[in-house]
This record gives C-alpha cells, sequence and structure tokens, in this order.
C-alpha cells in the first residue's frame, strides 16, 4: 500500500518539473465491451417484472442492467422490449458455443456470475482463438435475436422488414412456372434493425484505441456478418387442394445452429494478425480516423506470407493456452475427469482429451427407452430397459 502512495507521489513530483515527460506502457486488456454477457444469467423468475395489463409477456427488470456501460443502457430505454431479446442472445451464444466446443479440451466454461467478473472466465483476457469465437458467436446471437424479436412484434421501435414486399426479386424466374405466380408477403425478420442494434449495442465500450480492441471490433463484425448472409427465401403455396396456385414469400433467419457451425469453422481457420497503426495515437487525424473507421480495424497477419483477414474471417493475436491442466491464474479447469472416447481419433478422443495423462473406464446402468412401437393412433409407445454402458474418464 505504502509502495503505491510513495509510486504516486514521485510521478506527480516529476509532472510538476514541466521539462520531464513520464510516459508508461499499458497492456491492453480484454477492452470494455463484454461485461454485458452477464445479462444471460438475468432470466431467472426473481429478475422479472410481474404482469401488467395489455402486456404480452413478462419483463426482465431494469436493474439487471447493472453491468452495462452508459450507452448500452440509453439503446435499452429507446428500444422498449430489447433487453428480453439481448438476454436471449447471450443464452443462445453460451449454449451454442458449448455445443461447438464440447468435444474440445476448451468446453466454452462459464463461471457464476458476480457483478465486475466476466461470464466466460479470465480467458478472456487474453487475445487467443477462443476468445475471437467467443466475441464473434456472442454478436452474432444478439444480431440474430434482435431482428427475430422485431418480426415477432417484442421489440416496441421496430417491427416485420416490409422492404421485400414491394419488389419482385432478381431470382423470381426461378419460383414462376406457367400461370403460377408469387409475391413478397409475410412478415421477414429485420435483419436490418437487428444488425444496426447489435452493432452499436455489442461494439459499446470499444473504442479501437489498441490491437486487442481491433481484434474485439473485428469478429464483433465477423459474428454479424455471418447472421446476414444467412437470411434465405421462405415461400408459403396458396390454392385450392395445395395446388399452390400462388404462393408468398418472405425473408428469414435460419437455425442458430447453422451460423455456429459456420463460425466454428472459421474458428478453425482463424489468422493471428497484428496491429497496424501509426506511433501517433494521439494526433487529432489518427482519432478522427479512428472514429470513421471505427467497424474496420485495421489487422494484417503476422506473416506475410498468408492473406490479409476477410470481413468474416476471426482474428486472434496471441496462441491460446494449453487447456491440460487445472491453472487458477488463467481460469482453465483443465481436462481432469472429463468424459472421452477411447476409440475415436479426434479432439473428444481419449489421448488428446486427457493429453496422454490416460484415463478410467468404469461400466455404470443406464435406463434407456427400448422396443418403440407406434400404435394407432397416434402415439409411440416403448419399454423402459436397463444397459450396461462403458464410460472413460481422463485420469
Amino acid at each position: 500500500m505504502w509502495s503505491r502512495v510513495l509510486r504516486v507521489a514521485m510521478l506527480t513530483a516529476l509532472w510538476g518539473l514541466g521539462d520531464l515527460q513520464v510516459t508508461t506502457t499499458v497492456k491492453p486488456g480484454r477492452g470494455k465491451g463484454s461485461n454485458w454477457w452477464g445479462i444471460a444469467k438475468a432470466g431467472e423468475p426473481n429478475n422479472l417484472l410481474p404482469m401488467t395489463p395489455g402486456m404480452v409477456r413478462h419483463s426482465l427488470d431494469p436493474n439487471t442492467m447493472y453491468n452495462f456501460r452508459k450507452k448500452q443502457k440509453r439503446l435499452v430505454r429507446e428500444n422498449a422490449g430489447v433487453l428480453e431479446a439481448i438476454s436471449r442472445g447471450a443464452k443462445l451464444a453460451i449454449d451454442e458455443c458449448q455445443y461447438q466446443f464440447k468435444n474440445h479440451q476448451w468446453n466454452c466454461s462459464t463461471t457464476n456470475y458476480f457483478k465486475g467478473k466476466n461470464i466466460f472466465g479470465k480467458i478472456v483476457d487474453k487475445g487467443c482463438r477462443e476468445t475471437a469465437f467467443i466475441y464473434a458467436i456472442t454478436s452474432a446471437a444478439v444480431t440474430h435475436t434482435v431482428a427475430r424479436a422485431c418480426a415477432e412484434s417484442s421489440i416496441v421501435s421496430c417491427n416485420c422488414d416490409y422492404n421485400y414486399k414491394s419488389r419482385r426479386s432478381s431470382f423470381s424466374t426461378n419460383v414462376v412456372v406457367g400461370a403460377r405466380d408469387w409475391q413478397w408477403d409475410g412478415c421477414s425478420d429485420n435483419i436490418g434493425f437487428g444488425y444496426k442494434f447489435a452493432r452499436e449495442f455489442v461494439d459499446a465500450g470499444e473504442k479501437g484505441r489498441n490491437s486487442r480492441e481491433k481484434m474485439n471490433l473485428h469478429n464483433n463484425e465477423a459474428g454479424r456478418s455471418h447472421v446476414v448472409s444467412q437470411m434465405r427465401q421462405e415461400c408459403k403455396c396458396h390454392g385450392m387442394s395445395g395446388s399452390c396456385t400462388t404462393r408468398t414469400c418472405w425473408m428469414r433467419l435460419p437455425n442458430f445452429r447453422i451460423i455456429g457451425d459456420h463460425l466454428k469453422d472459421r474458428f478453425d481457420g482463424a489468422s493471428q494478425v497484428q496491429s497496424t497503426e501509426t506511433n501517433n495515437e494521439n494526433s487529432k487525424r489518427t482519432i478522427t480516423r479512428r472514429k470513421r473507421n471505427r467497424h474496420r480495424a485495421h489487422l494484417q497477419p503476422l506473416s506475410p506470407e498468408y492473406k490479409p483477414p476477410s470481413l468474416m474471417d476471426l482474428v486472434y493475436l496471441e496462441d491460446s493456452p494449453k487447456f491440460c491442466l487445472w491453472n487458477p491464474r488463467l481460469g482453465i479447469l483443465g481436462t481432469k475427469g472429463r468424459i472421452c472416447n477411447e476409440t475415436s481419433l479426434g479432439m473428444d478422443g481419449c489421448d488428446l482429451m486427457c493429453c496422454g495423462r490416460g484415463h478410467r473406464t468404469q461400466e455404470i446402468m443406464v435406463r434407456e427407452r427400448c422396443g418403440c412401437s407406434f400404435q394407432w393412433c397416434c402415439e409411440v409407445k416403448c419399454n423402459i430397459c436397463n444397459n450396461k454402458k462403458s464410460v472413460h474418464t481422463c485420469k
């Protein structure tokens, strides 16, 4: 404590001399835009406001926003109903992340959430591949849930996207057969509002002042771009006896699992990068350019042999830590006790999952449905069987 006071006093004295300059080097942290992830734990019954006349559903208590930044709180106030969509997006991101990495040494584990703590743990303090995926999947999930919530009339400030309704599509010839015709109608997911809101909300606090914040901004944008690229046309037939004389079409987002699969592929091919910012970080020209290009981070591959990352690529700054052994300093749980596949040669195999430490095998009894048969009409009946199953766990 006293040493800290002395250091402050010495720096103050030096600043007072006027002819001396004191510079300090601050190691880039994880950025300031990730605390909102804790909203994933806010959808508990005690965080729901009671039903009031005229409301369709319960809403989240605004007090759950205590870890939001000022801009994020303003966006929530200006868009009534969006808080629930953000909460669903955070939960969706966690579920998808844990599904994609369930057979990896790092399985996207979360921690007990307290104010000021990060729900994904200390791994996000490192600018590695895993952190890149977390930022991308959370940004994508908010884009997805907000766009869908608009179409469901859950957000006061937006609704269905009717921009397609009054015009023909360039691929309309693919759905016109003979005398049959089609038209834009129905309720399209509002991807325009979802994208813009997610960019303003998720990127809040990420100013792009250092390489880590640029990495965060790039991966946030990559997640949103994958959602936008997956908008698909859906149609419904109309006519006598299903003749499909006419049909109406609209644009719809797919199941989020498809977006998670695409982002996992990008994780496997992520690019290690470095910042190309000029040294004069505080010049007016640099600050103006940074604000104008806030969502276009200037990152180049670490090796000149590789091409620059595209808008939809994931990027990282440093190699991933070893996830084999428990490391409380980095928040790594290790793989001891994890279930593995004895016959697999992949990431879920016992050799890789257990990091060469070996594994234990035990027989357990499991109750499973068996002998299922269809009963007219319309029910499937099954028996319950007790079967032995071998379970392999890492030492």
